[in-house]
């Protein structure tokens, strides 16, 4: 069942878990995931990034996304990642999405705050959801140029406070686009923003990040987590694999079951994973 991401965030509070947050680029990774969060009844989250728009566009992306979304027995959201353009937001709002991201992470505070509020705005007035960033999360391509930089309480706590927006997104150490896990992240900064900011908070680039801290974003003060690295690894092993062991299909139908179950099995471990989250009063009797 569709539903927006502050709907499927407080799904999530409400169980002390966390939220998965996946980027998909089409039918072939968007229905394993969603069977993925069917399988442990969780609310799951669609994303689009701007790779995936520019391929597909805002209309298409739009239509199967929700189409899959209704279809389903969990809650799903659509939501537009690192949106930078506001038209290409209000196209996305314009053709259903329930959740945008603004991402004016690369511009100073004032004009950051300014766009995130018209984005707010115009988001509110249909009853969608808005994430927005402050601080900077990096990538690990060199040939990608971005200033990253963490987060501080102080500032999260000025630009909740101006922007009203649902969910923040905050640097701690986390890095897109990384391939191998073991970033070093600070987790006491995420307790602090935690207990400043009164709105869930967002972990972007949590595919380098081990397991056993992603239990420990969630208990520290995180709650949506995003990933996508983790599936296109899954996904592009996979048809490697099949392209090697059937070197005369050409009949990509036949070579995408693999690949679908691959990603099913891998939305499957990172959503388990966030249910896993130790009751702090069962814990602590």
């Amino acid at each position: 069942m569709l539903c927006t991401l502050q709907e499927a965030l407080q799904i999530a509070l409400e169980k002390n878990q966390g939220l998965a947050a996946f980027n998909v680029y089409g039918f072939e990774d968007a229905d394993p995931v969603v069977k993925a969060a069917e399988e442990r009844q969780a609310p799951v989250v669609l994303m689009t990034n701007k790779a995936a728009v520019d391929h597909m566009g805002v209309g298409i992306l739009a239509a199967l996304l929700l189409r899959i979304a209704r279809d389903s027995s969990t809650h799903v959201c659509i939501h537009l990642d690192h949106g930078t353009n506001v038209s290409v937001i209000r196209e996305a709002i314009e053709e259903g999405y329930t959740s945008v991201m603004f991402d004016g992470s690369q511009l100073p505070f004032d004009q950051n705050v300014a766009i995130t509020k018209e984005v707010v705005r115009m988001a509110h007035a249909r009853g969608i959801s808005v994430e927005a960033e402050i601080g900077a999360v990096g990538f690990s391509d060199p040939r990608i140029e971005f200033v990253a930089r963490y987060s501080t309480a102080h500032e999260a706590q000025l630009f909740q406070k101006h922007t009203d927006v649902d969910a923040l997104a905050v640097a701690i150490g986390t890095v897109h686009r990384m391939e191998e896990q073991g970033v070093a992240l600070r987790f006491d900064l995420l307790r602090e923003i935690s207990h400043t900011v009164p709105v869930p908070l967002v972990i972007h680039g949590a595919s380098g990040v081990t397991d056993g801290d992603l239990v420990r974003l969630i208990e520290s003060g995180a709650r949506k987590i995003n990933l996508g690295t983790v599936l296109r690894i899954a996904f592009g092993t996979a048809l490697r694999s099949q392209l090697s062991q059937h070197p005369k299909e050409y009949d990509r139908i036949k070579l995408f079951p693999a690949c679908m179950q691959a990603v099913y099995e891998k939305a499957l471990q990172k959503i388990t994973l966030l249910h896993a989250i130790p009751d702090p009063v069962a814990s602590n009797p």
